[in-house]
C-alpha cells in the first residue's frame, strides 16, 4: 500500500508540473537576446518599443541587455564563438565586417530591405553579400563662424579645393586658420580620398591620389592649418572652434549643443552648410547597424525585430530623441527632416545631414584588416606632409603593402 501511495504522489506531481515545465522550455525557446551599445539613457524608448514589438509577436520575447561602448567588440568577438550567442548585435560596420570576414555572421536575406537608403545597403556588403541591418546613421555638416568668414571675405568653402583657395586669406585676415582636419584620426584621410575616387590598393599610387595629399602638404607646410592636424583628433578641433582659432569644423548635428553650452558666444556667430565635398561631390556618413551571429538560436525572429525597430514610426521617435539620421527612406521623408527654422541651427544641421545621404556613392567599402589599412595611410599621409620624402614613393610603397594586408 505504501509503495502504491508512493508511486501515486510521483505521478500526481509529474502531471502538475509538466505544464510548468513545458511553459518555461517555451519561453527559453521564444527568448530573443538582443544587445545595444550605449543606449542605456534612451531605456524607456527601447523598453516601448519591446512591448509593442511583443504585443504585436505574442509568441516571441525580447531580452535586452545593453552593453558599455567600450566593451562591445570584445564581449560581441567571445560571443559570437561561443555556442549561445545572443540573437541580435548592435556593432558599427567596421567591426561587423570584420567579423563576415571570419564566417560568423548570418546572411541577410534581400528581401525585406526595400525600405532602406541604397548607398547605405551597399555600403554594408562584404563581398557582394549583406551580413547587416543598418540602424541609424549619422552625416557631419560644416559647422562655421560668420563673423570669420566675414572677416575673410570669403564664400563658406564647399569643397577641398575651395577650401585650400581660402586658406591664405583667412590666415591674414583673421590670424586664424580656416580648419584643423584631424587627418590622422581613424579613417579621416580615406573618407577624403574616396570622395576621389582614390579607394584601393590599385589607386592609391595615383596622380590623382598623390594631388590630394600634396593639396594637404601644401597647407601643412605653409602654416595653413595648425600643425597639431596630424595628431590631434575633432575633439580639440572642436575647442579650437570654440575659441575662434579655426573658421570651420566638420562634425554631427550633435556637436552644436556642445558649443552652444560650452561656448555661447560662438554659438551666436555660428551657422551650418553641407560638409566638404571632393571631386566626385558625394558624402560620407557613419552608420551604426545590427549583426546576427551564424550561431544564434532564433535567426529569423532576430531579424523581424530588427526590421521592427528600423520602421517608419520607430526610426522617427529615436531621431526625435537622439537626432540622428534615420536610414528609413518613408522616415528620411517626414518634415522633421525635410523642414526647418532657418534660424534653428539643430534642425537645420539635420535637415542637411538627412538630404547628403542621398548622395554618397561610391561607398567606401570595408576590406579585410581595415585597421591596419587606415594606420598604414596615416601614417603615409604623417610622412607627406612632414616631408619626409616624395609623396610618390610613399604613395608606391602604401600600395604595395595594402596589397598585402588584403590578400
Amino acid at each position: 500500500m505504501k509503495k502504491f501511495l508512493l508511486i501515486l504522489t510521483i505521478v500526481i506531481l509529474s502531471i502538475l508540473t509538466a505544464p510548468l515545465s513545458s511553459l518555461r522550455h517555451e519561453n527559453a525557446e521564444n527568448e530573443v537576446i538582443v544587445w545595444t551599445l550605449q543606449m542605456g539613457d534612451f531605456s524607456d524608448y527601447m523598453n516601448g518599443v519591446i512591448k509593442e514589438f511583443e504585443a504585436q509577436n505574442p509568441e516571441i520575447k525580447i531580452k535586452w541587455i545593453d552593453v558599455p561602448f567600450s566593451e562591445g567588440e570584445k564581449r560581441t568577438l567571445a560571443s559570437v564563438l561561443s555556442d549561445n550567442p545572443p540573437d541580435l548585435i548592435n556593432l558599427n560596420p567596421d567591426f561587423s565586417a570584420t567579423l563576415a570576414q571570419k564566417g560568423t555572421l548570418y546572411e541577410i536575406p534581400a528581401q525585406n530591405l526595400s525600405r532602406f537608403n541604397s548607398g547605405i545597403i551597399n555600403s554594408l556588403k562584404y563581398k557582394g553579400k549583406l551580413y547587416s541591418v543598418p540602424w541609424y546613421a549619422t552625416s557631419a555638416v560644416t559647422i562655421y563662424n560668420k563673423d570669420l568668414i566675414q572677416k575673410s571675405g570669403i564664400k563658406v568653402p564647399r569643397t577641398y579645393e575651395e577650401l585650400k583657395a581660402s586658406a591664405q586669406v583667412v590666415r591674414e585676415k583673421t590670424n586664424a586658420y580656416i580648419f584643423l582636419p584631424n587627418i590622422t584620426e581613424n579613417d579621416t584621410m580615406l573618407r577624403i580620398l574616396n570622395k576621389y575616387g582614390i579607394n584601393s590598393y590599385t589607386n592609391i599610387n595615383s596622380a590623382k591620389s598623390a594631388e590630394v595629399f600634396d593639396m594637404f602638404k601644401e597647407l601643412y607646410q605653409k602654416n595653413l592649418i595648425p600643425k597639431e592636424s596630424i595628431t590631434q583628433t575633432h575633439r580639440e578641433a572642436l575647442e579650437k572652434y570654440m575659441s575662434g582659432n579655426i573658421v570651420l569644423f566638420q562634425a554631427g548635428a550633435n556637436f552644436l549643443n556642445m558649443i552652444k553650452e560650452n561656448a555661447p558666444s560662438t554659438y551666436a556667430v555660428t551657422d551650418v552648410a553641407p560638409q566638404l565635398t571632393g571631386s566626385l561631390g558625394q558624402n560620407d556618413f557613419s552608420l551604426m547597424n545590427f549583426v546576427i551571429p551564424l550561431r544564434a538560436k532564433h535567426k529569423p525572429e532576430a531579424l523581424k525585430f530588427a526590421l521592427f525597430i528600423t520602421n517608419k514610426e520607430n526610426q522617427l521617435e529615436l531621431a526625435k530623441l537622439t537626432n540622428i539620421i534615420a536610414v528609413n527612406k518613408e522616415a528620411l521623408q517626414d518634415e522633421f527632416y525635410t523642414k526647418y527654422d532657418e534660424t534653428d541651427l539643430m534642425s537645420k544641421a539635420r535637415a542637411i545631414s538627412a538630404k547628403q545621404l542621398d548622395k554618397v556613392e561610391p561607398v567606401m567599402l570595408v576590406e579585410r584588416n581595415q585597421k591596419d589599412i587606415n594606420n598604414l595611410i596615416n601614417a603615409s599621409v604623417q610622412e607627406i606632409l612632414l616631408n619626409k620624402s616624395d609623396t610618390s614613393s610613399i604613395l608606391r610603397e602604401v600600395s604595395e603593402e595594402w596589397q598585402i594586408l588584403i590578400n
